[in-house]
């Protein structure tokens, strides 16, 4: 009898979970059927009908993959340009002699510098979302290293954002440059673009990741690869795709 109360327990939190869910929520979900991996055109149109916010919602992407990221050599990594960019507006900064100050401004950057941007930095100022840097810059970042490592907006090579053509970068961020990496327990979660995009424009964002991801894959990886793969918009119901 304990354990058919210990089992009962969880199916009855579940239920009580989708009782408090808003009625739009219920809505969608009951179009998703669960136990389905669905196709990824089939998925793509199924995470926009089911799309329950008043405001343009992102597409969220969410992968778990076979690797162990203890290993150094099993950590995927990399960035790729989105077909179609991601709807985001993404405030860069980046950190550059006075002679590409001009030219970072004009590719998209919010603020450009050296030395005044990290005392703005030390003070405290956070109010973007990407930061860049040309080599040269790297050697003046020790004082707000850790701050900056702490929220992940450290400039790194291995992200694309430490570059000797840093206005180049910038541009290739503000048109819908993204990063992908695992997590601690080798997921990988991204933005894809917005809804108001259309099915056939995030079709071809999630393709494009997807084949990034593939490519990525480390060699010392054996076995099942992507183990699994879902979608959802904010706020939305989760949805399986096929891999």
């Amino acid at each position: 009898m304990a354990g058919k109360a210990k089992a009962a327990a969880p199916a009855a939190a579940r239920v009580a979970g989708a009782k408090k869910r808003g009625k739009k929520y219920r809505e969608a979900a009951a179009l998703v059927d669960r136990e389905k991996n669905y196709e990824l055109s089939e998925a793509v149109a199924l995470v926009v009908q089911t799309s329950t916010t008043k405001f343009d919602s992102s597409l969220e992407v969410h992968f778990n993959l076979g690797v162990d990221p203890k290993h150094a050599d099993q950590i995927v990594r990399g960035t790729l340009s989105l077909p179609n960019g991601t709807g985001k507006d993404v405030r860069v900064i980046a950190f550059v002699d006075d002679g590409k100050v001009k030219a970072c401004q004009a590719a998209g950057a919010i603020e450009a510098g050296s030395e005044a941007l990290i005392e703005k930095i030390a003070k405290g100022w956070m109010d973007f979302d990407i930061a860049v840097a040309a080599p040269d810059q790297m050697k003046n970042l020790g004082k707000i290293a850790k701050t900056l490592g702490q929220q992940g907006l450290m400039p790194n090579p291995k992200a694309g954002t430490v570059s000797p053509t840093p206005e180049k970068t910038i541009e290739e961020i503000k048109k819908g440059r993204v990063e992908f990496k695992t997590d601690k327990q080798g997921n990988l979660h991204n933005i894809c673009g917005k809804v108001s995009f259309g099915a056939e424009k995030l079709e071809e964002n999630l393709r494009a990741l997807l084949a990034a991801v593939r490519n990525a894959k480390p060699s010392g990886v054996k076995g099942t690869y992507i183990n699994s793969m879902s979608i959802c918009t904010a706020m939305g119901p989760g949805i399986r795709v096929a891999v």
